[in-house]
């Protein structure tokens, strides 16, 4: 199985992806979650009993749909529930639980760049709240804004703007509309002999949009680079015009505005349309198990790998408690309990390269204390990598609380931030009697450091998203007491905007503040996004 091979999943509201591959728990896993303390919570709210708020007005819905046409404005329940938020944990417990009161008054769905303009300049002149939407699988509440002083709040599906142009050959790019599945971008290429290299977790629901949006970051980073570094150009509609960037692959030409745009979350305009570069299709494919005495041991063999090299095109390493999970007898079968560190590499490209590669991996891994595990583990993950969010589901049925976050920082403070996240992961939730486990692995590696990414599970108390949210909040201090960033990949959204405050600085804060002034004077895009400090998690 390669990602060219998935199909899009349906993303559903309240769960993830095609109910056709729900996870089932083993028993062996319900009866350690039963020793641990969690049971089984009531009955979700039924969608069809979950209360909306209004749709939008006749009269606003009479202008929007002058612009977008009758088939581009929806203001059925379906859609709207479907529109409504993300998927973190506190975006699923809280419409489980009935409260879809962020959801749009209408979802919007333009067919190309100009209709966008057009209808960013009417929402600006009537006050209409504008949330860009691709494939919804944003896990910071990057869905969730602030209606404030606005009339009314409408999704906009980029989903029509899905056109996917040929590959430049020689210059090795291709643009791709915003509205793009991912999945179909990679099945369009793959038919040509190409590949984006492109997936993170969300790959099967998330769009091209989004992953420019949030400077999103794949599995096989170290290989084909973060997908903010695989963009040449973009184009972006606001308010108050277009904006196009990317003439040449590299300018001195002032600020690159690339970069203000990328990661913007739809706080300063609607990406519409990438062109990005992409790679000839992999001929050989090899994903390895290596196991280290310890995770500060595999720690520094990561570093030694991504300063000296040779550098896979996937490189990762979990926590001894999470190896203890990966390589678990998933039959709970007993026997002893795996023990040391997991590392997972991949290669990937042409077949020669990958073969020489792989011999010079080899030996380094083994000089650096690493132990071969063979091809099982490594193939487990790479076929297995995008069931985590079905499994999530199960534990929340089963009334277990799972979430994930993820920070980066410098290698010399790499092991500092490990322990204050997971000190603080585990003082504020056993606070609340709710003790956890809280796996890490490091996902991502540079020359000059790594990030890394926490998997927490407790049990669900009479609260469990105001209990998250003030661990979060205290984990945020935590991070930032370390010095490092507060998020790597996820984005910022409504829940990181305070410590992304802090993280940037009062005149940081004012820059961007002075940007969206100028692209968006009436704040219709996105409001209390990326920029504006919230004043609490209820949104």
């Amino acid at each position: 199985m390669t990602e060219s091979d998935l199909p899009p999943v349906p993303m559903l509201p309240g769960r993830w992806g095609d109910p056709a591959r729900a996870a089932e728990l083993p028993e062996s896993l319900r009866a350690a979650l039963a020793a641990f303390g969690v049971s089984a919570p009531g009955d979700p709210v039924a969608l069809d009993d979950v209360a909306l708020p209004d749709p939008l007005d006749e009269a606003l819905a009479v202008r929007v749909r002058a612009i977008v046409g009758d088939e581009g404005v929806r203001l059925d329940r379906d859609a709207r529930l479907a529109h409504t938020r993300g998927y973190s944990t506190p975006d699923l417990l809280r419409l489980r639980a009935g409260d879809a009161t962020q959801a749009p008054d209408a979802v919007v769905t333009p067919s190309d760049h100009e209709t966008v303009v057009a209808l960013l300049e009417l929402c600006a002149s009537a006050r209409i709240a504008v949330v860009p939407f691709g494939g919804g699988t944003s896990v910071v509440g990057g869905l969730a804004p602030q209606r404030g002083r606005f009339a009314a709040v409408i999704a906009l599906d980029l989903s029509a703007i899905d056109h996917a142009e040929e590959v430049d050959e020689v210059a090795r790019t291709v643009r791709l509309g915003a509205g793009l599945r991912t999945v179909a971008a990679e099945a369009h290429l793959a038919a040509r002999g190409w590949t984006l290299g492109h997936f993170p977790q969300s790959y099967e629901g998330a769009t091209i949009g989004g992953h420019a949006a949030t400077r999103s970051a794949g599995q096989a980073s170290a290989g084909y680079g973060r997908f903010d570094e695989m963009v040449v150009g973009l184009r972006l509609a606001t308010p108050t015009g277009t904006l196009e960037v990317g003439t040449a692959p590299r300018s001195a030409a002032g600020p690159d505005l690339r970069q203000l745009v990328l990661g913007s979350e739809g706080a300063l305009g609607v990406i519409t349309e990438v062109r990005v570069v992409v790679r000839p299709r992999p001929e050989a494919r090899v994903y390895e198990g290596w196991r280290f005495a310890s995770f500060d041991a595999g720690v520094e063999a990561l570093r030694s790998l991504a300063q000296d090299g040779p550098l896979p095109t996937v490189l990762r390493l979990s926590d001894e408690a999470e190896t203890a999970v990966n390589l678990a007898d998933p039959a709970g079968a007993g026997g002893p309990a795996p023990t040391g560190a997991l590392a997972i590499t991949g290669l990937e490209g042409a077949a020669d390269g990958v073969a020489r590669t792989r011999e010079q991996l080899e030996r380094r891994m083994r000089d650096l204390g690493a132990e071969p595990l063979g091809t099982a583990p490594g193939e487990s993950w790479r076929t297995g990598r995008y069931h985590a969010p079905y499994l999530r589901d199960a534990l929340l049925d089963a009334g277990a609380m799972v979430e994930t976050l993820e920070t980066a920082t410098f290698w010399s403070d790499l092991a500092r931030l490990r322990h204050a996240v997971t000190d603080t992961l585990v003082a504020s939730l056993t606070a609340h009697d709710s003790p956890p486990i809280v796996l890490c692995h490091v996902s991502h590696v540079y020359p000059s450091g790594a990030s890394l990414y926490f998997t927490v599970a407790c049990r669900q108390d009479d609260d469990p998203v105001d209990t998250w949210f003030e661990a979060k909040d205290a984990v945020g201090q935590a991070i930032r007491a370390v010095g490092a960033t507060i998020t790597h990949h996820h984005g910022v959204g409504t829940d990181h905007t305070a410590p992304y405050a802090a993280e940037i600085g009062p005149l940081g804060t004012r820059i961007l503040a002075a940007v969206k002034d100028e692209v968006d004077p009436e704040g219709v895009l996105n409001p209390g996004v990326l920029i504006q400090a919230r004043g609490g998690h209820s949104g």
